[in-house]
C-alpha cells in the first residue's frame, strides 16, 4: 500500500507474476497485504482472478515521510509491518515492497533479525555495463558509515548473490576507491582492501566510478553514502539523454525526422537503464528474503520483484550467506 501507485500496480504486478510462475509450473501463493476494499477493486479488473492470490487485511499505510525507525511502534497494522510479520512467522517465504525504503530496512532488521555473522544488512543495486552483464553495487544507502569488516561482509553477500542469482561463476569483486593503488583512500577502505585481498573471494582490487559502467567488476562494494550518490547520479542519466534528444529534435524538420527514425533503436539500446528490468533491489543480511522496489514501480517492476524473491528463496540465499560468514574473516592487517 506504500508505493506511489498503490495498490493498482502492486495488484497488476502480482497477477503478472502469478501467471509467469504458473506457466513455469511453480506451485505458489501470493498474499496482498493492505486495505481489502482497495485491493478487491483492483482485482476485479482481472478475470479470472488467479486462485493463487489471497488478501491479508492491514489498516495503516506507511508514508514516504514517516520516521523509518518508528513504524513498528506507530503503525503496527500497516501493510509493511503486517507483511514482515507474516514473513517472520513463516506464513510467507518472502516479502516485497515498493514503499518507504528506510522503513522496510529498519522494520526488516528488527523483526527478522540479522543473519549470523552479519554486522549490518546492505542494499544492493544493479548497474548496466558495456559487457551486457549488470554490476551489483552495494551498499547504496543502508549504511552511510562503515567499518572494514562491513565492506568485507558486503563483498561476501554480493558475490554469493551474483553467483547464485546472476549465474556468474567466480564473480569479480572490486572495492570502490579514488584510485587503483592499494594505498589510496581512507583508512577504512585501505583496511578493507587488506581483508578482501586475504579472502577467498575473486577480489580484483580497487575500482573507480568509471569502472562500474565499463563492467570491470561484477560486484562493487562501498559505503552507503558513496553508493547512494552513485545510484542517484546513474538514475539521472536516462532522463538527461531523453531531454537532450528532445531538445535536438526541435531544431528543424530534419532533426525531428532523424530522431524519429532512430528512436526505436535508441529505446532498445538504453533498455538496460530501465529500473523495471531489475524490478527491485535485494536487502541482504536479514533472516529472510526481502526485495525493495522504487516508489513509482510499474506492474512489470513489481512482477520482476516477486520473481526475483522467488529465486532468492528457492536457492536458499540466506543460508548460503550464513555458512560463508561463519568462516573466520581475514585479518585487517593482512596484505
Amino acid at each position: 500500500m506504500g508505493g506511489d501507485h498503490a495498490p493498482a500496480h502492486e495488484v497488476a504486478g502480482a497477477v503478472r507474476a502469478s501467471q509467469a510462475l504458473r506457466t513455469e509450473g511453480v506451485e505458489h501463493s501470493l498474499v496482498l497485504v493492505g486495505d481489502p476494499a482497495c485491493i478487491e477493486r483492483e482485482l476485479v479488473r482481472y478475470r479470472p482472478v488467479p486462485d493463487t492470490i489471497a488478501i491479508e487485511p492491514a489498516r495503516d499505510v506507511v508514508a514516504m515521510d514517516d520516521d523509518p525507525a518508528a513504524v513498528i511502534r506507530t503503525k503496527p497494522d500497516s501493510s509493511l509491518v503486517r507483511g514482515l510479520e507474516l514473513h517472520r512467522t513463516n506464513l510467507v517465504d518472502a516479502f516485497v515492497s515498493a514503499g518507504n525504503t528506510g522503513a522496510v530496512l529498519s522494520a526488516a532488521t528488527l523483526l527478522l533479525g540479522r543473519i549470523a555473522g552479519v554486522s549490518r544488512p546492505t542494499i544492493g543495486a544493479f548497474f548496466p555495463t558495456i559487457g551486457n552483464k549488470p554490476c551489483l553495487v552495494l551498499d547504496v544507502g543502508a549504511n552511510a558509515e562503515v567499518k572494514p569488516q562491513f565492506l568485507y561482509q558486503f563483498a561476501v553477500m554480493g558475490s554469493l548473490y551474483a553467483e547464485l542469482i546472476g549465474g556468474i561463476e567466480k564473480p569479480r569483486v572490486g572495492l570502490l576507491n579514488i584510485g587503483e593503488e592499494a594505498t589510496k583512500g581512507t583508512e577504512t577502505v585501505r583496511q578493507a582492501y587488506a581483508m578482501l585481498q586475504a579472502s577467498t573471494l575473486n577480489f580484483i582490487g580497487n575500482v573507480e566510478g568509471r569502472d562500474i559502467f565499463r563492467g570491470a567488476a561484477d560486484v562493487v562494494v562501498c559505503d552507503g553514502f558513496t553508493g547512494n550518490v552513485v545510484l542517484k547520479f546513474a538514475e539521472s542519466i536516462l532522463p538527461m539523454l531523453k531531454a537532450v534528444l528532445e531538445r535536438f529534435s526541435r531544431r528543424n524538420a530534419v532533426t525531428r525526422l532523424a530522431v524519429g527514425l532512430f528512436a526505436p533503436m535508441l529505446r532498445r539500446a538504453l533498455a538496460d537503464f530501465d529500473y523495471q528490468k531489475y524490478g527491485g533491489v535485494p536487502l541482504l543480511g536479514v533472516r529472510g528474503t526481502v526485495i525493495i522496489g522504487h516508489g513509482k514501480s510499474s506492474s512489470l517492476a513489481i512482477a520482476n520483484m516477486i520473481l526475483r524473491a522467488w529465486e532468492m528463496h528457492r536457492l536458499r540465499l540466506g543460508e548460503q550467506i550464513e555458512r560463508a560468514l561463519l568462516q573466520p574473516a581475514p585479518s585487517q592487517n593482512s596484505a
